[in-house]
C-alpha cells in the first residue's frame, strides 16, 4: 500500500512537472538543486569527497568546493528536464540537443553492426532512452536496467521506455537477450561507472581503484560488436551536446583491457565539465568487508603507466615490543593486499625504531604519550584516512581512531569499545592454544589479506670463528615468573668452550640480575643492561651470532632480525609467544601448573628449574657446530595455530 501512495505522488508530480516549459524547468532544477546542496549535507559531503579523490592534487579546495555546489545546480536541473523529455516530440527535443560525431552510430544502424554504449551519469544521461530508437532505422536497442525497489514505479518506468522503441533488459535475469540483440544487429547501452560491487573489475578511475561492470567489454567480445562511449554534456541553459566518441578498435584484446580504456575515457568526459558528472555516487566505495583487493573474482588490472592514488590505512600498532613483532607479518599480509596500499604505523615514541626497519611500514605516526584527543588531532592533521585497523584490543586505541572520525575502523571486541568501531570481525580460531601471529594474520585475513604462513629461517654460523657475539637477555619486564635463573652457569661454561663475547641487554629494570651475570663472566660479557635504545639495540643486536633469552620481546625483535634464539619458557606458552620460523630452539618441561602467566610464581618455581643448565648448554654447542635441528620451533610455532601442544 506505501509503494501504491508513493507511486501515485510520483506520478502527479511527473505530471505536473511535464506542463512547464523546458527552460523553466531548467531553472527550477538549478534552484530545487542549490536547496538541496544547502539541506543535505550528507549527500554534499559525500560530493566533495569524490571530488578530492579525483582532483585534490591538482585543484585547490575553493575550486573543488565551487565543482561540488555546481554540480548540485545542474544534478537538479537534468533531473527535472529529463521527465519533461519523456513527453516532448523529438523534434524539438533536438532543437536543444547538438549531436556530435554521431553518425558513426548512424552508420552502425544502417549497416546493422552490433554496438555497445559505453554510457555515464553526464549531463542528462536519460535523454539517450529517447536519441537510439530515434535513429534506429527499424534495428532493435535496448539497455541493461536494474530494477527499482517500488514495482508500480519500475513498471511505470519500464513501459515508458518500451513506448520509444526501447527494449529494458533485467540485470538479474542474466545476458542471454542481450547477446541475442547483438547478434541481431542492434546497440544496446550499459551504465559502466557505477560502483559494480564484488562482481567487478578492479581497475583505476581517476586515479584511484574502483569496481567496474566488465559487462559492455564482455559483450563486446562475445559478439563482435563495436564498443562506443557516449555522454550528454550539459552545454549551457537549457542547452546538451550528445557527444559519440570514436569506436574503440577491440580486436585481440583482453576484456579487462578493454574495462580500463572504457574508465579512461570516461575520465576525458568528465574533465571536459567536472560539475557535471554525478559527484554524489560513492564511484569508490569501500566494500565490506573485505577492501583488500586480493580475494575478489576479477581481481585487479592495471593498464601499463598506471599511477594510482594512494589507499591510506591506518595501523594501531600495540604498545608491547613482543606483540608488535609478531603482529608484523600481518602487516605484511596487508601491504600486499592491494597495489595502492599506503601503510601507515601509529604508536609510541619507544618503539617507533622498530616500524622503520619495517619495509611494509610506508609511514611511522609517533603517538602523544597522554591524551586521546592529541592523537586523535594527530590523524586528523594527515591526509585523510580510508580505514583503521587496530591491533590493540582496548579502548584508548579505539577512541583515538574514533574522534579522528575515520571512516572505516576495524578491531576486535572488548574493553567496552564495540560501539566505536564499525567493521568487528568473529574470531574463528580452532580450539586450543593459538600463537599471537595467528591471531594478528587472522585479523588481517578478514579484511581481504591472503595469508601465507610461512615465517623466513634464522640466520646460521657454520664452524668457529675468531670471535663469536651472543646476546644474552636475563630478564623479563613481565616479571620474575620469566626469569630462569642458570644464565650464567651457561654463558661461563660456553665462554670457556669458544671464543665467545657475551653483551647482556635489557631495561634498566634487569639491571641487578645482569650485574650478577656480569660478574661471573668478568671480561667475557658487556653488559649494556639499561644502556640501549631499541634503535640502537636493533643495531647491535643485528651483529649478534645468537640471543639467549627468556620470553621477552628481544626474543621475538631477535627473530625478526633472523638471529638465532635459545629461548627459556615456563610460566608462558610458547605455542602462544614462542619465536616462529625455523632455526631457533624453545626449552620448556610442562609442569602441572604451568603455564600460569604469573607474574612472580607462588610455589617452587619448578617450571623453570626443569629446564637443566646442561641441555642447554648442549643446544648451543650444536649450533655453533651446525648440527642443531633447526626445524623443530618453527614447526612446534606453526603447530600452535592448530591447538596442538608441543614441548621442546
Amino acid at each position: 500500500m506505501f509503494d501504491y501512495v508513493v507511486y501515485l505522488f510520483y506520478r502527479a508530480g511527473t505530471d505536473l512537472l511535464t506542463l512547464l516549459p523546458l527552460p523553466f524547468l531548467f531553472a527550477l532544477g538549478q534552484v530545487s538543486g542549490a536547496i538541496a546542496w544547502l539541506l543535505l549535507p550528507h549527500y554534499r559531503k559525500l560530493a566533495l569527497r569524490n571530488v578530492h579523490i579525483g582532483f585534490g592534487d591538482e585543484l585547490s579546495e575553493k575550486q573543488m568546493r565551487r565543482i561540488v555546489q555546481r554540480h548540485f545546480k545542474q544534478l537538479g536541473a537534468n533531473l527535472l528536464c529529463s521527465v519533461k523529455f519523456n513527453r516532448m516530440p523529438m523534434e524539438k527535443i533536438l532543437e536543444r540537443v547538438q549531436l556530435e560525431n554521431f553518425e558513426c552510430v548512424e552508420n552502425c544502424f544502417r549497416q546493422k553492426q552490433p554496438f555497445v554504449l559505453f554510457l555515464s551519469h553526464i549531463g542528462s544521461w536519460e535523454f539517450c532512452t529517447r536519441l537510439f530508437p530515434h535513429f534506429s532505422h527499424g534495428q532493435r536497442t535496448a539497455t541493461v536496467y536494474q530494477r527499482i525497489r517500488n514495482p508500480y514505479i519500475d513498471r511505470h518506468v519500464r513501459e515508458a521506455r518500451s513506448h520509444f522503441g526501447l527494449e529494458v533488459f533485467d540485470r538479474s535475469e542474466g545476458f542471454g537477450k542481450a547477446i541475442e540483440l547483438l547478434r541481431s544487429g542492434g546497440g544496446i547501452g550499459i551504465l559502466m561507472d557505477q560502483h559494480a560491487g564484488d562482481g567487478g573489475l578492479w581497475t583505476p578511475f581517476l586515479g584511484r581503484l574502483a569496481s567496474t561492470t566488465p559487462l559492455p567489454a564482455l559483450l563486446a567480445r562475445r559478439t563482435h560488436a563495436r564498443l562506443i562511449a557516449f555522454a550528454v554534456h550539459t552545454e549551457g541553459f537549457a542547452r546538451w551536446r550528445a557527444v559519440a566518441e570514436m569506436p574503440i578498435e577491440n580486436s585481440g584484446e583482453s576484456i579487462e583491457s578493454l574495462t580500463a580504456r572504457g574508465n579512461e575515457i570516461l575520465e576525458k568526459q568528465i574533465r571536459r565539465a567536472p560539475d557535471d558528472w554525478f559527484w554524489v555516487h560513492n564511484r569508490w566505495k569501500t566494500p565490506r568487508p573485505n577492501f583488500l583487493l586480493a580475494k575478489y573474482k576479477r581481481g585487479i588490472f592495471l593498464p601499463g603507466n598506471s599511477r594510482l592514488k594512494p589507499f591510506r590505512i591506518l595501523i594501531r600498532s600495540s604498545n608491547w615490543l613482543g606483540d608488535a613483532v609478531m603482529s608484523v607479518p600481518a602487516v605484511g599480509a596487508i601491504k600486499g593486499g592491494r597495489p595502492d596500499a599506503h601503510v601507515t604505523v601509529a604508536v609510541s615514541k619507544k618503539l617507533a625504531a622498530l616500524w622503520r626497519i619495517v619495509p611494509e611500514a610506508d609511514e611511522i605516526i609517533v603517538l602523544p604519550s597522554k591524551s586521546v584527543f592529541a592523537a586523535a588531532r594527530l590523524f586528523r592533521q594527515k591526509p585523510p584516512f580510508d580505514v583503521a585497523i587496530l591491533f590493540p584490543n582496548s579502548l584508548r586505541s579505539a577512541l583515538e581512531i574514533f574522534l579522528a572520525r575515520i571512516p572505516r575502523r576495524v578491531g576486535l571486541t572488548g574493553h567496552w569499545r564495540r560501539w566505536l568501531l564499525n567493521q568487528r570481525p568473529r574470531e574463528t580460531f580452532p580450539r586450543g592454544i593459538a600463537h599471537q601471529t595467528y591471531k594478528y594474520l587472522e585479523l588481517a585475513s578478514t579484511t581481504g589479506a591472503i595469508v601465507k604462513p610461512q615465517f623466513p629461517a634464522a640466520n646460521s654460523f657454520k664452524g668457529p670463528r675468531a670471535q663469536l657475539k651472543f646476546a644474552l637477555c636475563p630478564g623479563a619486564e613481565f616479571g620474575p615468573a620469566k626469569r630462569w635463573p642458570h644464565f650464567a652457569e651457561v654463558a661461563q661454561e660456553i665462554a670457556s668452550r669458544f671464543p665467545v663475547q657475551w653483551i647482556l641487554f635489557g631495561t634498566a629494570g634487569d639491571a641487578a640480575v645482569g650485574f650478577e651475570v656480569a660478574e661471573k663472566l668478568g671480561g667475557k660479557c658487556v653488559n649494556r643492561i639499561g644502556q640501549t635504545t631499541l634503535k640502537k639495540l636493533i643495531e647491535e643486536l643485528h651483529d649478534c651470532d645468537l640471543l639467549l633469552t627468556n620470553d621477552t620481546g628481544t626474543m621475538h625483535l631477535a627473530a625478526l632480525l633472523r638471529v638465532p634464539t635459545i629461548s627459556i619458557f615456563g610460566s608462558t606458552e610458547p605455542l602462544r609467544t614462542g619465536p616462529l620460523g625455523p632455526g631457533h630452539r624453545i626449552f620448556r618441561h610442562h609442569v602441572e601448573c604451568s603455564p600460569c602467566f604469573l607474574r612472580e610464581c607462588p610455589l617452587d618455581f619448578r617450571c623453570m628449574h626443569a629446564v637443566t643448565s646442561a641441555e642447554v648448554t648442549g643446544a648451543i654447542q650444536q649450533m655453533i657446530s651446525g648440527q642443531a635441528d633447526g626445524t623443530k620451533s618453527g614447526n612446534v610455532a606453526f603447530a600452535s595455530a592448530f591447538g596442538n601442544h608441543t614441548s621442546v
